[in-house]
């Protein structure tokens, strides 16, 4: 993954811009409670817990990535938004991660992935993981690319080429998957496509 975004870092967030549709409906779908805490596995350049930070000053953010080279940018960039005392950023893998041995907490009341399973190897054990990680009445939030079910053929074909070659992913079996694990978990899931099927969004919770 260093590999990947030791440059990609640099322009990243400007040439997601376009096409990463949903990220700020599930930013504004959060709602974290007075004092809450919101978990970003696979934060990248930090861009989601910013604009979240922002809208929600009374709520604390986290994250981590597997990719030091992006830790990096996101270090930068929070610093550069003075949020250092509110957004805290570590290392950690989405397949497998502990909030207590992360950061210290039993759990957190939000958590959220944005266009990061579609990027993540073994993504199913990101979405188990992420769902074990909540306090009680927490929820987690997906949002990734989608089926593309109500736009012409051509248009999926095209995005899932290059997708391909930047080796993302649409996860086709995101609901069944996310179904599963809430299951198992005893929660419930709500589940709906976006933008014609161009993005899907999920959410877990009590």
């Amino acid at each position: 993954m260093d590999a990947i975004y030791r440059t990609q870092r640099h322009i990243y967030d400007l040439t997601r811009k376009y096409y990463l549709l949903g990220r700020d409906r599930l930013i504004a779908d959060l709602a974290p409670p007075p004092g809450g805490t919101v978990l970003e596995p696979g934060c990248g350049t930090a861009r989601n817990l910013i604009v979240a930070a922002r809208r929600y000053p009374h709520a604390r953010f986290f994250g981590f990535d597997i990719s030091e080279a992006m830790l990096e940018a996101a270090r930068e960039s929070v610093r550069k938004a003075g949020l250092q005392q509110r957004i805290f950023l570590t290392r950690g893998d989405a397949t497998a991660f502990s909030a207590q041995h992360l950061f210290g907490l039993s759990g957190f009341d939000r958590v959220f992935c944005s266009y990061t399973l579609s990027m993540i190897p073994g993504w199913e054990r990101a979405i188990a993981a992420s769902a074990a990680s909540l306090a009680p009445g927490g929820r987690v939030h997906f949002v990734d690319f989608g089926r593309q079910d109500d736009l012409p053929r051509w248009f999926a074909r095209g995005l899932y080429a290059w997708l391909d070659r930047f080796q993302v992913t649409p996860r086709q079996d995101l609901e069944l998957v996310a179904r599963n694990v809430a299951a198992a978990a005893g929660l419930r899931v709500d589940h709906r496509p976006l933008y014609r099927g161009y993005a899907q969004y999920s959410v877990i919770g009590g």
